[in-house]
């Protein structure tokens, strides 16, 4: 009884200690006046835990912390951000954590251009102002009171980037787990995002990278669809070229290629991220110009409104026809970055602007354009998620384009996009622009079939096991698959989508993880020569009735020696994917191996994009 007492007594020390454990302090601007409902966020292991608005005498507080390592940082309309690092939290302990905010003032990017010889032209980025200091730190000790005050945001390095964590594919034997139900997926940003990173002579993290929209980045020479569907579906099959004991088979769908005066009327809203967080050259002067491009190949029939979000969002452009050029170029040319983040508000906003003037079939399309940094309103991604769920059932399509580093945020980006009916990319540099909005605008903007997914029945009479490459965040419910309320992807006018099963044959002695045969039944393999049957489900763009399509594959009939450009290209996408991921099912891939296989199949390369790809992986190669 006495022991118990003392556990008890000892117990009730340590939920005090924790509850008294505390950070507090006071935000002001630099005259020391007190800023009233100021936003305080306190960030723990990269994870927002908790925010707090200022009282009238700008204080804030946050209590019954646990010990640890935290970082917060304050925001107001009008001010600069302010960030504290690294604050060391000891146990019973009270930190005092004061900010003060400077101003917002704009920078304007400066050229000066200077006709002698001698001098060039020179700009005065915003990078240069904004990110030259180290990062600082600030550690404290336990049992004592503390006083810290904060850096200003913009001059310190600070990297708040996200990526949500992948769990790669594992084999499954084909005798107990038949089938693979996935979504068909068109988004892109991986690839370019991981390009940003290697050409900045970095690694990328290894969760910024999905096989699959590496793989989708490039066009396959597919043929056009026949027979009344939007895409035909191609399969080719041959020796996995990075486990030779393992075949690999090949599935690619080709959207339906369609001329300018096919697609319908264009209803779309440009949603524009202009918060201080987008104020570097490779975000809004970014985002400005690649909408630009997209300005230029509007058609009078098309309309164009604009919204904006900041601290609050607002309409800077009301729906205007696409052969208003100037006025439109001219609004997008006024807008400048400052404030907080009300992502919110603006989609809520852009939707309504959408809605009220939409084209019955016509293309309706809302476009987000942000770095992700979603601070006011709706933040959580779970409330963004089902805000944007509500608003697709509209019948209005998203596209979200993410820009910049830092505090790019491709975890939020990427769900809201999968959410939406909607694509996702990221814009690295104006090439990458102009590959979306001028080489594809369609299929980047018109959707031909929703909801597209895929399910494969392998037979185990010629598979033992298969692993899908990628799609890790596409996987669906086996029920999924004839359900017409389970959303999945939309695939767009042209658009390529490519998806590897890596196979190991029936008769293989390679050892695959087993379960105990069943007691309550008995199960039968059916003699049969297909190696898998094929099953898709699509929706066209104004109906709710999925459409079933079924494709038997006898080993026979697709497999190869003689392999295409395609599968090359292909298998040395998601080996390189691998590589950079440090797959655990790489087995023999190496870099000699993914050059040879992408400079064989180059082919004709119209665009560059094949070469520039070579070269991605001549500089990776040496990077790891």
């Amino acid at each position: 009884m006495k022991t118990s007492s003392i556990i008890i007594a000892l117990l009730v020390l340590n939920l005090n200690a924790f509850s008294q454990a505390m950070i507090s302090g006071k935000v002001t601007d630099k005259e020391k006046n007190a800023i009233e409902n100021a936003s305080v966020y306190l960030y723990k292991n990269s994870n927002e835990i908790a925010v707090q608005k200022t009282d009238a005498s700008g204080l804030y507080a946050f209590k019954n912390l646990k010990p640890g390592t935290y970082n917060l940082f304050a925001n107001a309309d009008h001010y600069q951000k302010s960030l504290i690092q690294s604050a060391v939290l000891g146990t019973n302990s009270t930190l005092t954590l004061h900010f003060v905010l400077k101003a917002e003032t704009k920078i304007v990017a400066i050229e000066a251009e200077l006709k002698t010889k001698k001098e060039k032209s020179r700009h005065i980025s915003i990078d240069a102002m904004s990110f030259d200091q180290p990062a600082n730190t600030a550690v404290y000790g336990s049992n004592s009171n503390q006083r810290y005050t904060g850096y200003d945001y913009n001059q310190i390095q600070h990297n708040t980037e996200s990526y949500d964590y992948i769990e790669e594919n594992n084999f499954k034997t084909a005798y107990d787990n038949p089938l693979s139900t996935f979504s068909v997926d068109v988004d892109r940003a991986s690839y370019s995002n991981v390009r940003r990173f290697i050409r900045n002579n970095q690694a990328p993290p290894k969760d910024a990278v999905r096989v699959e929209e590496m793989i989708n980045y490039f066009d396959y020479d597919y043929p056009q669809p026949e027979n009344g569907h939007p895409f035909s579906i191609n399969t080719e099959m041959s020796t996995c070229p990075w486990n030779e004991t393992h075949e690999l088979i090949m599935i690619g769908l080709k959207g339906e290629e369609m001329q300018d005066t096919e697609i319908p009327a264009s209803n779309i809203v440009f949603l524009i991220d202009v918060s201080g967080s987008m104020q570097s050259p490779n975000k809004l002067p970014l985002l400005k110009k690649s909408f630009n491009i997209l300005v230029e190949k509007l058609r009078p029939e098309d309309r164009v409104a604009m919204v904006v979000y900041a601290g609050s969002a607002g309409a800077v452009l009301e729906s205007t026809p696409g052969d208003e050029k100037l006025k439109i170029s001219e609004a997008l040319e006024r807008l400048s970055a400052g404030g907080s983040t009300a992502g919110g508000a603006g989609i809520k906003l852009a939707y309504k602007i959408a809605k009220e003037n939409y084209i019955p079939n016509g293309n309706n399309r809302v476009i987000l354009a942000t770095d992700g940094d979603f601070n006011v309103g709706a933040s959580s991604d779970a409330a963004m998620e089902r805000l944007i769920e509500e608003k697709r059932n509209d019948g209005i399509f998203l596209t979200i384009l993410g820009f910049g580093m830092g505090n790019y945020k491709d975890s939020k980006m990427e769900k809201l996009s999968n959410k939406g009916n909607g694509n996702y990319a990221y814009i690295d540099n104006i090439l990458e622009a102009k590959k979306m909005f001028a080489d594809e605008i369609w299929g980047t903007l018109y959707t031909i079939a929703k909801d597209v997914k895929f399910q494969i029945e392998f037979n185990p009479a010629q598979v033992k096991a298969y692993r899908l490459v990628g799609y890790e965040n596409r996987m669906l419910n086996k029920e999924d698959f004839n359900d017409d309320k389970k959303d999945a992807g939309e695939i767009g006018a042209g658009h390529c989508v490519t998806a590897l099963y890596e196979i190991i044959p029936a008769g293989s002695d390679e050892e695959i993880g087993d379960v105990d045969d069943l007691i309550y039944q008995q199960r039968e393999i059916k003699k049969s020569k297909n190696i898998l049957t094929l099953k898709l489900r699509y929706k066209a763009p104004d109906e709710e009735k999925s459409r079933l399509i079924t494709k038997n594959l006898k080993k026979s009939d697709v497999y190869t020696t003689s392999v295409s450009d395609n599968f090359n290209q292909a298998a040395s996408v998601a080996m390189f994917g691998m590589l950079l991921r440090d797959s655990e099912f790489k087995a023999d891939a190496n870099y000699s191996t993914t050059l040879e296989l992408a400079k064989s199949a180059r082919g004709d390369d119209a665009f560059g994009y094949r070469q520039e790809y070579i070269t991605m992986v001549e500089s990776a190669r040496y990077l790891k």
